[in-house]
Order: C-alpha cells, then structure tokens, then sequence
C-alpha cells in the first residue's frame, strides 16, 4: 500500500508540473503556432494562407499544441520521478546505468524533434507545395497541419531512442552486440520499412527517418559493446 501511495503521490506531482508549465505558456499559444507552422507557411505561394475549416479551430488548435509541448517541456521532470521511484529497489550497478540511460533518454528525444523541425519539415513542405496541381490553392487546415507534425515529432523522437533501446537490452543480455552486427543487412531493410509505416508517403520524409535509425542503431552496438556482460565460455 506504501508503493501505491507514493506512486500515486508521484503521478500527481507529475499532473502538477504539466499544469504549471501549460498555465505559463498558455497565453503565448498563438505564438507557439505560429512558431511551429513556420516550415509550411514559408513555401507557401504569396496569395495562400492557413486555414480552419472548423468553428473551434481556432481555439482548439493551439490549446493542444500548448498542452503537448508542455508535457515535452515537463519530461526531465517527470522521468526523474520515474527514477526517484525506482531507485531504492536498484543495485548500485543498476543505478549507475539507470541514470545515464535517462539522461540520454531525453536528451536524444529532444534530438529527434529538433532534427525533424530544423531537416525534415523544410524538404518535406517544400515538396509538398511544389508539387500541387496547376489551379489548385495550397491552404492547410490549422488542425491538420498539427497532427501532422506532432505525428513526426513522435516519430523521429521515438526512432532516436534505438541506442537506448540496443545498450539497455545489451546490458540485460537479452541480446548480443556482436550478433546485432550482423544483421545489418536486415536492419537497413527494417528501418526504411518503418520509416514508410511512421511517416507520411513520401519518399524524403521516409529515407531521413531510416537513414538516422540506421546510424543511431550502429551507435547502439558500440555503447552495448561497452556494457554488454561477458560471454560465457562454451
């Protein structure tokens, strides 16, 4: 009963932290999406703007963003309640890993929007706008811009956790680094494969988002290297 107390104790001061961080950047969300909308509205033709084809688009649209970004902002905190939860059961070598993986965890999330906003949003919507047919007006939808690019975000922000996910199944011995190696050929295949499955249809989006799991992958191999637990002797 102790656990789930504190547990529920820790979900609510994570709750709180969202809230706090939401209600100070609530007044700037029309700025917000302006500032996320900027990739698209900069190829878009002179006489073409962004639209809502929906009564509370207007409102909603930001007030979601808002939210959103305010639980990204939130995530160092919230995984260091997830850690001061977890921590007392670890050994020491566990905590020592623990720490670094979490880290790491948000710092290559972050990495994965930033890469996302600042690389592929310009070639994507680059693409986009100049291949509209003649007499058709390029006007997104305010709301469907967003799930667009919280759809990405997601994507390339999950797809640059793989190191993570390679050095923590390496530690566990769950896998062998060295055998991964091997199965670079089948590893290429899959990433281009998700990268089709987690982006839109097209074939920029999709080769940099295969390509950077590609090369996030190999990173993986070399750090399970480091912490893989020796082989036993057969």
């Amino acid at each position: 009963m102790g656990h789930l107390i504190e547990f529920r104790d820790r979900v609510l001061r994570c709750v709180a932290a969202v809230l706090v961080i939401f209600a100070g950047l609530f007044s700037f969300s029309n700025e917000l999406y302006m500032y996320i909308s900027e990739p698209i509205r900069e190829f878009l033709p002179e006489s073409s703007t962004m639209i809502a084809t929906e009564v509370a688009s207007p409102f909603l649209t930001p007030f979601k963003l808002t939210l959103v970004l305010s639980m990204f902002a939130s995530m160092p905190y919230i995984l260091y309640q997830a850690w001061a939860f977890l921590a007392p059961g670890l050994y020491q070598r566990e905590k020592k890993i623990v720490i670094p993986l979490f880290v790491s965890s948000v710092i290559l999330f972050y990495a994965g929007m930033a890469f996302a906003y600042y690389v592929v949003f310009p070639l994507v919507f680059l693409f986009f706008t100049s291949i509209a047919p003649e007499g058709i007006s390029v006007m997104p939808d305010i709301r469907s811009y967003l799930d667009f690019v919280l759809k990405l975000f997601f994507a390339f922000g999950l797809s640059f956790e793989i190191p993570i996910a390679v050095v923590i199944l390496s530690w566990m011995g769950a896998v062998d680094p060295d055998n991964l190696a091997k199965k670079r050929p089948y590893v290429f295949v899959l990433c281009f494969v998700l990268g089709m499955l987690l982006t839109p249809p097209d074939i920029i989006s999709q080769t940099l988002l295969a390509i950077p799991m590609w090369m996030l992958f190999e990173v993986g191999i070399l750090f399970g290297r480091l912490v893989s637990p020796p082989q036993a002797d057969t």
